[in-house]
């Protein structure tokens, strides 16, 4: 497995490798049973999924809270998580087994970062106690990047960024292009990468602020870590 993820120039600690053979083997079984995903090889699983979801933490420096949104079974979710243990990971979603599930998950993987909150996205962020409170948001193969924005932007605090992982589609780049201006974001990184012989791409979105014509972003930048 570590060698598979020195190909991608992805280093890990002992104990996050260490995790990520544990979940391996919690993920077959799980799939065994109600059928999670239709890739079963090892090699497989560890490229598309695992890797597919840590690929982030080379291009940002995720921190404090982190919102995974529309999460396809504990993808980017957990392996985020493993591997930011600093960062309390958020997890919205309406179905109880998935909730039940990812505790099961998080207990024997010892993750103490992950909390869940119990709610269909739709209405989560039309929620108050919700919305502008949170630092990133994620979300990975889900739905149309128009309707991602319209859920996921208005859950960000002002500056922070909302994170999309997406097949490589230009055309539906272009079609987020009136909900960006709706929302007041704009697209900051688009960074291309080719996994398992499949183009894909992590899109970065700021939400700006209501004055950020007057106040330039590099005055609020809260980032630590340049985006490369």
């Amino acid at each position: 497995m570590n060698e598979l993820f020195k190909k991608y120039n992805i280093e890990l600690e002992k104990e996050e490798l260490e995790k990520f053979e544990k979940f391996l083997e919690m993920f077959k079984e799980k799939n065994s049973q109600i059928n999670l995903s239709s890739i079963r090889d090892d090699l497989w699983i560890i490229e598309k999924h695992f890797i597919d979801s840590i690929m982030l933490n080379i291009f940002i420096e995720l921190k404090w809270n982190v919102v995974d949104m529309w999460t396809g079974w504990w993808f980017p979710l957990i392996p985020l998580a493993i591997t930011n243990p600093s960062v309390n990971f958020i997890w919205i979603d309406s179905v109880t087994k998935k909730l039940k599930a990812i505790e099961e998950f998080t207990e024997k993987l010892e993750l103490k970062n992950i909390t869940t909150i119990n709610g269909r996205a739709e209405e989560i962020w039309q929620n108050l106690k919700y919305r502008e409170k949170f630092d990133f948001v994620t979300s990975r193969a889900t739905a149309f990047f128009p309707t991602l924005l319209e859920y996921t932007i208005p859950l960000l605090k002002e500056w922070w960024i909302f994170i999309a992982y997406k097949l490589d589609d230009k055309d539906e780049l272009k079609s987020a292009k009136k909900a960006l201006s709706r929302l007041s974001a704009k697209i900051i990184k688009v960074k291309n990468y080719n996994l398992a012989w499949q183009n894909r791409t992590i899109i970065l979105i700021e939400k700006l602020s209501k004055t950020h014509i007057k106040y330039p972003r590099k005055v609020w930048i809260p980032l630590t870590k340049p985006i490369k």
